[in-house]
């Protein structure tokens, strides 16, 4: 059993994870001039030298020659970097193009995708209230379409490419600081190509705006590890339909900033079609927990045979509670 102060400290890194994750679309409009895809070839680059250091610190080299001795997890891990690059590449265009509610979107629907995913893929069978989740979902897609008066692209992108990292990295099983390292590694050389090819057009911001423009840029790498960070350091100390709760922090600011902080516009077909995210989020969160509730309560009595398929169930019910990142993949966050 975790003491109480350890509950709180793993609740207070939790908040800080999903709350920093919530707040990044205040950082990257700081990096103007700095195009989307400039930033985006900065955060590769700096959040490996960031995770490299702290893998120095703490020693942790063992995984890296197992998996360069293992072909198949190196392919997984080239395809989940692949997908990482496209959610942060979009991700960031969209904040620094007025689409931050929009993004806010697509991290809503990413649980009602990774379950559709988990059916159309992996053959899983749903229970009732989630396919009225899901139904609820695609209804809300189509009232979104109408209002912004064609799909929500940035919504669906985000979504998908992030429901995709999540079964990739389910199949590579690499923890969270350790993915990291190795997208990264995967993407450093062509991102440092990217960078040294706009320097030679002159069109390298970093090199042109400032010692305090350059300094931003290479923070990216702090923004992009430190909330991992905490977020590792509160998985083992909470349970996980907590962080389930928690997750939701992160849309739910980016929402609010999109609309009181950066001004975007809210008719209402998109209150309409939010509204209908928001109802299957519910749903599918109530439906977790009662589950995973229901089948604690079955292996706790004394009469209770426990077999392996009965851990599994909690354990995936509690997974579903969790959302869509499991323990070993939340570096796919914005």
């Amino acid at each position: 059993m975790k003491s109480r102060g350890e509950g709180h400290i793993g609740l207070l890194n939790g908040f800080a994870a999903y709350g920093m994750w919530g707040l990044v679309p205040l950082f990257w409009p700081l990096l103007k001039p700095a195009g989307a895809a400039e930033i985006l070839a900065h955060r590769m680059v700096w959040s490996l030298a960031f995770v490299a250091v702290a893998l120095v610190v703490v020693r942790r080299w063992a995984w890296a020659g197992e998996l360069l001795r293992q072909p198949r997890r190196l392919a997984l891990v080239t395809v989940a970097a692949a997908v990482i690059t496209v959610n942060w590449g979009v991700y960031i265009w969209a904040v620094n193009s007025g689409h931050v509610v929009e993004a806010s979107l697509g991290y809503f629907i990413n649980p009602l995708v990774t379950i559709a995913m988990g059916v159309l893929l992996l053959k899983e069978r749903l229970r009732r209230v989630q396919w009225v989740a899901v139904g609820v979902g695609a209804a809300a897609v189509l009232v979104l379409t109408v209002g912004y008066g064609r799909p929500p692209w940035i919504s669906l992108t985000l979504a998908f490419s992030f429901a995709t990292y999540g079964l990739v990295k389910k199949k590579v099983n690499l923890g969270g600081v350790e993915s990291l390292a190795a997208e990264t590694a995967i993407q450093f050389l062509p991102a440092l190509g990217y960078l040294l090819w706009l320097g030679g057009r002159g069109d390298l911001s970093f090199a042109t705006e400032g010692p305090g423009h350059a300094a931003l840029l290479a923070s990216t790498g702090i923004v992009t590890a430190l909330p991992l960070v905490c977020f590792g350091a509160a998985a083992i100390r909470v349970p996980l339909s907590t962080l389930g709760l928690l997750q939701y922090l992160a849309p739910v600011f980016q929402f609010l900033l999109g609309i009181f902080y950066f001004g975007e516009a809210m008719p209402p077909e998109r209150w309409a079609g939010f509204a209908l995210v928001w109802l299957a989020l519910s749903l599918l969160t109530w439906d977790a927990l009662r589950t995973a509730r229901t089948l604690r309560r079955a292996i706790s009595r004394p009469s209770t045979t426990i077999t392996t398929g009965t851990v599994s169930a909690v354990r995936k019910a509690e997974s579903l509670a969790a959302g869509p990142e499991s323990l070993d993949s939340p570096s796919a966050r914005p």
